[in-house]
């Protein structure tokens, strides 16, 4: 079911190793890193939009919380009423909760991709020649061997801590653990780090009364545990740490760019307009003919106008 993304995401790993393969050479461990680290940039280029429109959703949100505050009192015995007037406040201010889901959503089949082709360079039950003569999705077997025998200062970019030592074995000669945890544990390290300096300036700026803020609360010291529990426990290769960190690295930059830049209120806000609120008609009455006084004269020394708007002339006697 999710071989289209495996595809493209071994596509575009395979373009970027072969760009960096020519200047480093296609076995070198820091080629295959590289490849890893412009597949995540390729990702987040790609929804720097969506990002904007979720940063400007957000701020538009924290200025309408105090109407939401007052809805909520106002219709807290009525919830049909109380979610049509939300959904129409947030509609009328630019409020999208399902696009400032977006970035997220989009990036997690994508990491599910990355780990599903890094784990099929090495399957489980196979000898390094074997699973040298397979291919693995866009990757020929060429590709898979060279893949096999780089090292990223001593450890292959598939390997995880706690990995068996006969597949550690298989990666075409002996690789000792503690190899793969001088380069593991500092990912780990920096890579949770990074998780929460870019969480906690997320946090900062949810509405501080909004449903969200007590949960973003907590986010800071919770995401990281992804990055250390996942490296120490948890079939996390290198590469995956690699991907990690450089996601985190581009969000927290990409962060301070954005919040810097873009105002931190909406403009004008537009007003919700109920029915409840809406006043009346009132016809207006038509104006009256105006008349023109002549001074001196008997009689009541009036003049109408003739319908054209000219004044009718008196005949001489």
């Amino acid at each position: 079911m999710l071989d289209p993304v495996y595809y493209a995401v071994s596509a575009v790993m395979w373009c970027w190793h072969q760009l960096f393969g020519l200047l480093l050479g296609p076995s070198s461990g820091v080629a295959w890193a590289l490849s890893v680290v412009f597949l995540v940039l390729t990702l987040r280029a790609l929804l720097i939009r969506p990002f904007i429109a979720q940063v400007r959703s957000a701020r538009a949100m924290r200025v309408i919380a105090p109407q939401l505050a007052e809805l909520r009192k106002l219709y807290a015995e009525d919830r049909p009423r109380l979610m049509k007037e939300t959904k129409a406040l947030q509609s009328a201010h630019g409020v999208n909760l399902v696009g400032g889901c977006l970035p997220a959503l989009l990036q997690l089949p994508v990491f599910l991709g990355l780990l599903h082709v890094l784990r099929y360079f090495n399957r489980p039950g196979l000898t390094f020649e074997q699973n040298a003569a397979l291919p693995n999705y866009v990757f020929g077997p060429d590709q898979v061997r060279s893949f096999l025998e780089a090292r990223l200062f001593g450890a292959p970019l598939s390997a995880y801590l706690s990995m068996p030592q006969q597949l550690l074995d298989s990666f075409g000669g002996h690789v000792e653990r503690v190899d793969v945890a001088v380069v593991a544990l500092p990912l780990m390290l920096v890579a949770a780090v990074a998780t929460h300096f870019s969480a906690r300036h997320s946090a900062q700026q949810q509405p501080p009364d909004s449903p969200t803020a007590s949960a973003m609360r907590f986010t800071p010291w919770i995401f990281p545990l992804g990055a250390l529990v996942g490296g120490l426990f948890f079939p996390f290769p290198i590469a995956i740490l690699i991907y990690w960190l450089t996601n985190n690295a581009w969000t927290l930059v990409q962060q301070r760019i954005v919040f810097s830049r873009l105002p931190t209120t909406p403009s004008a806000p537009v007003p919700v307009v109920t029915a409840a609120s809406t006043p009346a008609l009132v016809p207006a009455e038509p104006p009256a003919t105006p008349t023109v006084t002549q001074a001196g004269g008997g009689g009541t020394g009036k003049r109408k106008r003739h319908a054209s708007g000219h004044l009718r002339s008196r005949r001489r006697r």
